[in-house]
This record gives C-alpha cells, structure tokens and sequence, in this order.
C-alpha cells in the first residue's frame, strides 16, 4: 500500500465538517482501527508518492527513489487540489484537501475572523458553513453566476446559495479575484474591478484534478482521469483503477455520457471493491464484474442535507416536485431529453434515497414526475392518518 501522505487511511468527508469544527480529532476520521488494519497483514510505503508506472516492467517508482513490482496494480491515487496561477505561499492562505491542511486551517478559523473562501463548490461551501458556525465573519467568491453550477446548475446552485446566505454568509457570484494581498500574512483579497476585502483567512477551493501527473509515462490512456473500460481495467494486463482518477462508461448513462469521472466518496468506495475482485478475478482467469451504478453524494451546509442521485447537469430541465426553495427544502427532478438523470434532495431523504430504482432504469420525466405525485400524495395521506385522534 503506497500513499504520499504519512498518515494511515483515513475519511475525508468530515475534515470539511466535524473535523474542521474541532468536534472530531484525527482517531475519529481514520478508516479503519489500528488492530483491523494490522489483520490485513499488508506492508505500507506511506509519506512516499508514486512517481512513475512502467506497465512493460511492472514497476512503479516511488519519491525514495525505491521501485516496487506487481502482478497486479490498483490505481486510486485521486485528486490534487488545484491553485491560483498566482496564489502567494503566505500564512492564512489554505486549501482543503487532506488532514494537514485540515489541521493547519480550523487553528486560525476563529470567532471573529474574516475568511474569505474563493469558489463556491461543495468543499468551499462546506468549509464556509463551518466556519460561519465557528463564528467566523465569511464571504464566499465565485467566478460564475451561482454557486455550484458545474455540479446542479444555475437554478439549484443559487437556490443552494440562498441557504448560506440565510445563514449570515455573504456570497458574491459573478467576481474574479485578481490577487491575495499580503506580505507574511495574507490581509486582504483584490477582486478584478479593483475592490479589496479585508481577510484574515483565505481558503482557495476551485476544486481538484485527478492526480496523473505521476504515470503520464505509462502509456496509459489519461483524459481528466485515467480512461477504463466497464470493468474498469484501464488496458496493460492487471491494471485496475477505482476513486476520482477514474474514468469509465457507466453502462446505466451511457445515453446521457459516453464516459464520466465521479469525485464522490460513495462511489469511490464502491469502485474500490469492484476494481479489486477484478484484478483477482484477472490473475485467476475468471469472469470480471463490469461497475454500472447511479452515482450518488450528500453534503452538510448548515440545517440542510443535500442528497443528490444519479448526473445532474447544466443543461438539464429541472422540476421541482415537492417542497419550494423559499422554506429551504424542496426535492427536484433533473432530465435530459425526457429522460430522468438525477434527482436532488434538501432535507428531503424520503424522496430521494427509494428513487435509486428509477435512475436504474430510462424512466421518463412525464413517468418521474407521476411517480412523485404518488409518492407524496401516500406521504401526505399517511401523516393525516397518524394525525387523527385514536
């Protein structure tokens, strides 16, 4: 087991959420207890990255300068956070990938301070909603009209919007930033009309790029992510790729995208199972298991559970089929060319968690949108029922 970190396994989920908010320390995010780790008797290569794959030797070098050879290989080195091309390397300046960044940045978000976050994506949004409950004065900054556009689209990104602005942040779409300003410690951001924001913290979260860099040698197929087929086999023999490195035909969307990368940590989890019984299923000669599934993520941003299955997508026709925006829950349906892609909970599990099935299968929005009638219709029904004096 290699890993560029020095750390064991651990989730990454809460270092946005519990772990940023003091609630949780370093034990409670690990993966795994030490002793059910010890059982799997592996032998560990961490605080050393992988730097480059040769798949005609089978060798993969590490930053030690050490080599290591396989029979067989699972790639799940996932992502790198991305930089401003002109982010100062000063203090107060974070990103929020891993549990030393983490580490490093709940020590400075305290009452008072001004964080400024700089993009509006689900980490960004996260660490914002933390960092307002720590009583932190924050303002988030997108480049785009509305939050999140890239992973709900324009109407579902502001509507997410509006629950942190509900909440105290301000959130200010639509503005670039030109600079981080600061000598030793970072004091304010400059946007691109020339205005100045005071900060006393600064969190760039623009998002991550899967991290290839290191086997962009191999001969591998890399196209944001490595490229695999259904099996997720990315081609040389015994070379199976699982988490946000991936990229692969999901069989179950192969109407709506020819192939797709997922950064989300359900999948990841489930591509991890899947890519190792099939390198075992490789090295034995028997039958591989191809990896169809409707993508799925959840987020925590102050009172609001944000469940999302299947793609949501820009260009999609939303409905919204229960609840509204206004009272700050509210289920939406996502179709593309009548067909249903994804549907969007907030604070609304009973809705979106049964609807996997429908995703499964090429329902149709006219079939999506009577099915949800339905459904809600035997919801409201029931809760009349268990109303009435007994």
């Amino acid at each position: 087991m290699v890993g560029d970190e020095p750390h064991m396994p651990y989730d990454r989920p809460p270092l946005s959420k519990n772990f940023l908010a003091g609630e949780w320390e370093a034990d409670r995010v690990a993966l795994r207890k030490p002793e059910a780790l010890e059982e799997l008797n592996l032998t560990w290569k961490l605080g050393s990255a992988a730097t480059a794959l040769n798949t005609s030797s089978r060798t993969v070098s590490l930053a030690d300068g050490s080599a290591l050879t396989y029979d067989g290989l699972i790639i799940a080195t996932g992502g790198t956070v991305r930089r401003l091309p002109n982010q100062p390397n000063i203090a107060g300046v974070h990103v929020l990938r891993t549990l030393d960044h983490a580490q490093a940045l709940r020590a400075e978000i305290t009452d008072g301070a001004n964080v400024v976050v700089i993009g509006a994506g689900f980490i960004g949004l996260e660490a914002a909603a933390t960092a307002t409950k720590r009583g932190a004065k924050v303002t988030v900054l997108e480049g785009l009209e509305a939050p999140l556009i890239r992973a709900l689209g324009a109407e579902m990104g502001a509507a997410i919007g509006e629950v942190h602005v509900r909440n105290g942040v301000t959130v200010r779409c639509g503005v670039q930033v030109q600079s981080i300003d600061g000598t030793d410690h970072v004091k304010s951001i400059t946007l691109g009309n020339g205005e100045t924001i005071a900060a006393d913290v600064v969190i760039v979260g623009i998002g991550v790029a899967p991290a290839t860099q290191w086997c962009e040698m191999s001969g591998l197929t890399i196209r944001d992510g490595i490229v695999c087929n259904e099996n997720l086999c990315a081609g040389p023999e015994n070379v199976f790729v699982a988490g946000d490195v991936l990229r692969w035909p999901n069989a179950l969307f192969s109407d709506v995208e020819a192939d797709m990368r997922v950064e989300h940590w359900t999948n990841a989890a489930e591509q991890g199972a899947i890519a190792a019984k099939n390198l075992l299923a490789s090295l034995n000669g028997t039958e591989q298991e191809p990896y169809a599934a409707v993508p799925f993520f959840w987020s925590d941003q102050f009172d609001a559970r944000i469940q999302c299955l299947g793609r949501p997508s820009a260009n999609a026709q939303v409905d919204i089929v229960d609840g509204s925006v206004a009272e700050g829950k509210w289920c939406a349906i996502y179709s593309v060319n009548n067909r249903l892609t994804a549907v969007l909970g907030v604070s609304k599990p009973k809705l979106v968690m049964p609807s996997r099935a429908l995703l499964s299968k090429h329902t149709t929005r006219d079939e999506a949108l009577a099915h949800f009638e339905r459904v809600i219709a035997a919801q409201a029904a029931a809760t009349a029922a268990a109303q009435q004096p007994k």
